[in-house]
């Protein structure tokens, strides 16, 4: 089914388009990932899509009663309502239907005349079937589910909207949009504030999803688990490759290399031909040359360009200095401040590793790396640095940076007397500030200029230990595969907190993991941890399975977290949850006709079903909230 079309759009702001006559279309169920350099106008093209910006040419169209919802950048909330109550807003329209059926309900009880009372009825069953088939029972329910997914506790419901820290309200407009649930979701970094299990969950709710939409994340891994088709937008055209992100890289060189031979071929066949006409312009074979004079002009209308690999900056670090074999040694180090953040972690870092930390939000990671840099006192044991570490710290909210100065000032060496502005300029350039824009002051500047300017600043320290808090957050795809060379390259140390598991994979060889009972060090990058995860979930599954039908009439020593149900993780029994929720809405649909009851037989299979389908609903229930308080 088709949702949205787009033709020939150009949206032009200065002497460049930012985009020129785009055409493409967004079927059900499409989960299309956008992708493109920082500036390529990605938000711009959702802004139009979404009907907040005016095309100069073109027009987007949405097709049937399609409903398009858009992942808006500043908050829009009102003060004094709580965060669930916030959140509620987004199911407004649900609500007023719901208050419709209830009011039809209510004349069809106090009807006197028949033809009103069909009338009522007709209202009352069209909204009851439109509510069921948008699963707008349980309401509460669904909010919770929804919030909890994105990182919220039930503590922080009855929050107001104006206390939440600004990754706290992005995380709410996000809950708001899949709440309203759209035909057409448009939604620009949706992954950036959540921390891993927040965008694992975020990728299970999508793929259930039979909405189209497009989404513009840096975030690969995310892309390979819910993109069916990119959107590649560059030099103001957009192509597309149908697939996930890999399926997208891989067909993307195909496509390079097949355009790189043609066009080596045509230049090969045109330098054959300028020979000939060159050599037999005059004399007996110059009809010949005449004709292939004009076979050429023909051709060069229909050259194909060379073609112009898109990449990331050089970036690159120094040669770094040589520290002590032990660069970071930590014993039972801990952090408490109105709670326990963590606590007995020992831990050695040696000369060369790469260690990434892991963790929910708040559990405490970039105050782990302030305490094993000496920037905060540990509560619990201590934490010292080697000999000879020279330390690189990037802070992600680059609190260090001099917003008032120009990008040129902000990167100077205040250590380097041979410093010049051409110097300063060429490794500003190597990180992907060029031409006036190093000029520039950083207030003015974006989230992804500003980080690499902040990564220019650590390349100017000259660090042997390179510490790098979320460095991704601000980077498009093309800055982040700069980044992971440069520390592949890098022959220090390096510690990374990060919820980009597709970067841990290239640059990481161990994890610190924060967020249970205490931390865990794990040998391997974030698939070698998420494959260990799980063998230890089906190995406490495992025996829980088993031993199910036999609690009934065995019983077991009581414990103070005795289990009802299976272990299983609350994002797979949410999908069974929205299954069930799906068939008992089909259920109540069929009960709802009145055809169906000239079958006296079939009525009664269909209420065995429904009131089955209620009962399994209400043990999964049960199961998903054990899941929630005991899984940790």
């Amino acid at each position: 089914m088709l949702l949205m079309t787009a033709t020939e759009l150009t949206r032009q702001f200065d002497a460049e388009p930012v985009f020129s006559g785009l055409s493409f279309s967004l079927n059900l169920g499409q989960r299309v990932g956008l992708v493109g350099t920082n500036g390529a106008g990605k938000t711009t093209l959702l802004r139009v899509l979404a009907g907040l910006d005016s095309p100069e040419t073109g027009e987007v169209r949405l097709h049937g009663e399609s409903r398009v919802g858009l992942l808006e950048q500043e908050p829009n909330f009102t003060p004094g309502r709580t965060l669930f109550d916030e959140a509620r807003v987004a199911l407004a329209p649900l609500q007023q239907m719901h208050d419709e059926m209830v009011a039809a309900a209510e004349l069809v009880a106090r009807a006197t005349d028949e033809t009103q009372r069909r009338s009522a009825q007709r209202r009352y069953a069209h909204h009851e079937e439109r509510l069921q088939q948008l699963g707008a029972y349980h309401l509460d329910h669904r909010i919770e589910r929804v919030l909890h997914g994105v990182g919220f506790t039930d503590a922080q419901f009855t929050t107001p909207v104006e206390r939440l820290s600004g990754g706290e309200q992005r995380r709410l407009m996000l809950a708001r949009l899949l709440l309203a649930s759209p035909d057409v979701l448009l939604m620009d970094e949706p992954s950036n504030h959540l921390d891993i299990d927040g965008v694992r969950w975020l990728e299970d709710w999508l793929t259930t999803l039979p909405q189209g939409m497009i989404i513009v994340s840096h975030d690969r891994y995310f892309l390979d688990r819910v993109a069916t088709k990119i959107f590649e937008l560059d030099r103001a055209k957009i192509d597309e490759y149908p697939g996930n992100y890999s399926a997208y890289q891989k067909q993307r060189a195909e496509r390079q290399l097949v355009q790189q031979r043609t066009f080596e071929q045509q230049q090969e066949y045109i330098a054959d031909q300028q020979e000939f006409i060159r050599r037999y312009h005059y004399g007996q074979r110059a009809k010949q040359a005449k004709d292939r004079e004009k076979k050429l002009a023909r051709i060069e209308r229909e050259l194909v360009d060379r073609p112009i690999a898109t990449s990331g900056p050089a970036m690159g670090f120094a040669e770094a200095s040589r520290s002590g074999d032990i660069v970071i040694e930590a014993c039972e180090l801990g952090k408490s401040f109105d709670r326990p953040l963590f606590r007995d972690l020992t831990v050695r870092i040696e000369r060369g590793d790469r260690v990434g930390i892991i963790g929910p939000n708040g559990c405490g990671k970039s105050t782990l790396v302030k305490v094993l840099l000496g920037h905060e006192p540990a509560s619990f044991g201590a934490a010292r640095l080697g000999h000879g570490v020279v330390v690189g710290y990037y802070d992600q909210k680059m609190q260090g940076l001099p917003l008032d100065q120009t990008a040129i000032r902000a990167a100077w060496p205040v250590d380097d007397p041979s410093a010049t502005e051409q110097s300063v300029r060429n490794l500003l350039g190597r990180f992907g500030i060029r031409g006036d824009r190093a000029f520039q002051t950083l207030s003015s500047m974006s989230g992804g200029e500003r980080s690499r300017v902040a990564l220019v600043r650590l390349v100017q320290s000259h660090p042997n230990l390179l510490v790098l808090d979320e460095p991704t957050n601000h980077l498009d795809v093309w800055a982040c595969e700069a980044l992971e060379r440069s520390i592949q390259e890098f022959d220090g140390t390096v510690i990374i907190v990060s919820h980009d598991r597709y970067f841990l994979n290239q640059v990481v060889d161990a994890l610190i993991v924060l967020g249970g009972e205490r931390p865990r060090v794990v040998l391997g990058n974030y698939d070698r941890y998420a494959e260990i995860e799980a063998h230890q979930a089906a190995a406490v599954a495992a025996p829980a399975a088993s031993a199910a039908p036999e609690s009934r009439s065995q019983p077991k020593p009581r414990t103070t977290r005795k289990r009802k149900f299976p272990y299983r993780k609350a994002h797979a029994i949410e999908q069974d949850i929205a299954e069930i929720e799906r068939d008992l809405a089909h259920a109540e649909a069929a009960l709802a006709d009145p055809e169906i009851y000239r079958n006296g037989e079939q009525v009664r299979t269909l209420r065995a079903k429904y009131e089955q389908l209620k009962a399994r609903l209400t043990e999964m229930y049960e199961h998903w909230e054990e899941a929630v308080e005991l899984n940790g």
